[in-house]
C-alpha cells in the first residue's frame, strides 16, 4: 500500500533510483534461503564472473557488499591506502564533495582540485601536480565519472593517459556510481585500479548492493594499506572466495536473484546497445530542453551526461516548486538542485531500464509543470524536438526483428 496514493504509476525520473523492471521484481520475489547451501555459492559465483563484464575488465577482483555507494567508497579508500597518505580529488558537485568528505574524515592527505559547478574535472591542474611531484608522494587520484549533481561526465582515458606521461604510479579511484551499464567504462583499458557503482542506478535494482572491482595493482596495494577496515576488508571475501562459499557475513538472497535476473536483461539488450540507448535518450532531453529555451547546467558538450540532464531555471523560478508540482499535480518524480545549485536547477534522470515512450512522457510532464510555475513554454515544443530525433534514431528491438 503507498503512504501517498496517486493513480496510475509514478514516472520516477530522478537520476537514482530508478525504475525496477518486473523481470527483477519477480526474481526477487522468493523466500530466504540458506546461504551456506551449494545453491547461493553457485549463485554468487555466476555473478562475479558476470560482473565483471559491465566494469570491461578481465584482470579485476570483483566483490558485492551488502551497502550502498557510500559503502562502496570507504571499501575503495581503506583496502588500498594508508591514514596520512596524499590524495587528489576533483571537487565538480555534491557527490564529489561528499566523497572528499569521506575523504578528510577518514584521515587521508586531499588535494581537492575544485571546479565551478558544471564544469569537468581540471585536468590541466592534475598534470602539473604530477609532473611536480617528483617523489611521488601522491597514492591515489580519485575521480567522479559521472557528478549527478550537475550533470557532468568526466573523461576517465584523459586521466590515464596523463598519469602515463608521467609515469606515475598512483592508484586511479574512480567512483561510477551513475555510469556502469549506462555510459561507455572500461576498467582494463582506462587502467582503473578500483571501479565501484551502486545497484540503484544503471543497473536497476533497489539499492543495498555495493559493487566493487579491484585490480590486480590495487589488490597487492591493500596488502600493505593500514586504514582499519572490518565490514569492507577484502581480506575477508578472498578467503571465502578461496574456500568457495563466497560470503564471511550474511548476504541479502533477494538483492543477489535480483542482480542475476538485472544482468540477464542487460546482457540480452548488449552492453552496447544500452549504452548507445542511454545516449539517445540523453540527446533527446538535451533537444527538448533547448526547444524549451532553458540551458544545460553542463557548461560544454564535452562533459555532457547521458544519465542525467541538470536543466536552469530562470532566477525568477525556484526550481524546487518544479520538483515539488510535478510530483503533488502529476505523480512524476523529478531530481532536485542540490548544495550550490539549490533552487536553481531541476535533474531530469534518463537512466536504467528506460524507453523512448517513457522519456517523452516525461517531457510532456516537465512542459506542464513549466507551464504551472510560470515558465512561457510552447506545449509541446520539447516534446517535439525529441520525438523528431527519436523517431530518425531509435532502432527496432533486437529481439523483435
Amino acid at each position: 500500500m503507498d503512504y501517498v496514493y496517486g493513480p496510475g504509476r509514478n514516472h520516477l525520473f530522478v537520476p537514482g533510483p530508478v525504475n525496477i523492471p518486473d523481470q527483477v521484481i519477480r526474481a526477487m520475489n522468493r523466500n530466504n534461503e540458506d546461504y551456506r547451501s551449494p545453491a547461493v555459492p553457485a549463485l554468487t559465483k555466476t555473478l562475479l564472473e558476470d560482473v565483471k563484464k559491465i566494469f570491461k575488465t578481465t584482470t579485476g577482483t570483483p566483490f558485492l557488499f551488502p551497502t550502498t555507494g557510500t559503502g562502496a567508497w570507504e571499501s575503495a579508500l581503506t583496502n588500498t591506502l594508508s591514514p596520512g597518505d596524499r590524495i587528489v580529488s576533483f571537487l565538480i558537485g555534491q557527490f564529489s564533495l561528499l566523497w572528499i568528505d569521506q575523504q578528510q574524515r577518514l584521515n587521508f592527505n586531499v588535494d581537492v582540485v575544485e571546479s565551478d559547478w558544471g564544469q569537468g574535472a581540471n585536468l590541466e591542474v592534475l598534470a602539473s601536480k604530477l609532473a611536480a611531484d617528483t617523489g611521488h608522494t601522491i597514492k591515489a587520484i580519485c575521480i567522479v565519472h559521472n557528478e549527478t549533481a550537475t550533470g557532468v561526465t568526466n573523461n576517465l582515458a584523459s586521466v590515464r593517459k596523463i598519469l602515463d606521461h608521467y609515469s606515475h604510479p598512483a592508484l586511479l579511484l574512480v567512483d561510477g556510481v551513475s555510469s556502469i551499464c549506462a555510459l561507455d567504462f572500461r576498467m582494463d583499458e582506462w587502467g582503473i585500479d578500483v571501479a565501484l557503482t551502486g545497484s540503484q542506478k544503471a543497473l536497476s535494482l533497489p539499492t543495498g548492493l555495493g559493487i566493487v572491482c579491484a585490480s590486480p595493482k590495487a589488490l597487492e596495494a591493500s596488502k600493505t594499506a593500514k586504514s582499519l577496515k572490518v565490514f569492507f576488508d577484502w581480506k575477508d571475501y578472498l578467503k571465502f572466495y578461496k574456500l568457495g562459499t563466497y560470503w564471511p557475513y550474511t548476504p541479502s538472497i533477494q538483492l543477489l536473484y535480483g542482480l542475476r535476473a538485472a544482468l540477464d536483461l542487460i546482457f540480452e539488450e548488449g552492453l552496447d546497445n544500452v549504452i548507445a540507448r542511454h545516449a539517445r535518450l540523453a540527446k533527446a532531453t538535451r533537444l527538448a530542453v533547448e526547444a524549451w529555451g532553458l540551458k544545460n547546467c553542463t557548461q560544454k558538450e564535452e562533459w555532457f551526461s547521458d544519465t542525467v540532464t541538470a536543466v536552469v531555471v530562470p532566477p525568477y523560478i525556484d526550481s524546487s516548486e518544479i520538483v515539488k508540482t510535478a510530483w503533488k499535480r502529476y505523480n512524476l518524480s523529478l531530481g532536485l538542485g542540490l548544495n550550490k545549485v539549490a533552487g536553481k536547477v531541476f535533474r531530469i534522470g534518463h537512466l536504467g531500464n528506460l524507453n523512448e515512450l517513457q522519456l517523452l512522457g516525461c517531457l510532456a510532464g516537465v512542459e506542464m509543470v513549466l507551464k504551472d510555475v510560470g515558465y512561457p513554454v510552447k506545449y509541446g515544443s520539447g516534446v517535439a524536438a525529441a520525438c523528431a530525433y527519436l523517431q530518425n534514431t531509435t532502432p527496432l528491438i533486437a529481439s523483435r526483428i
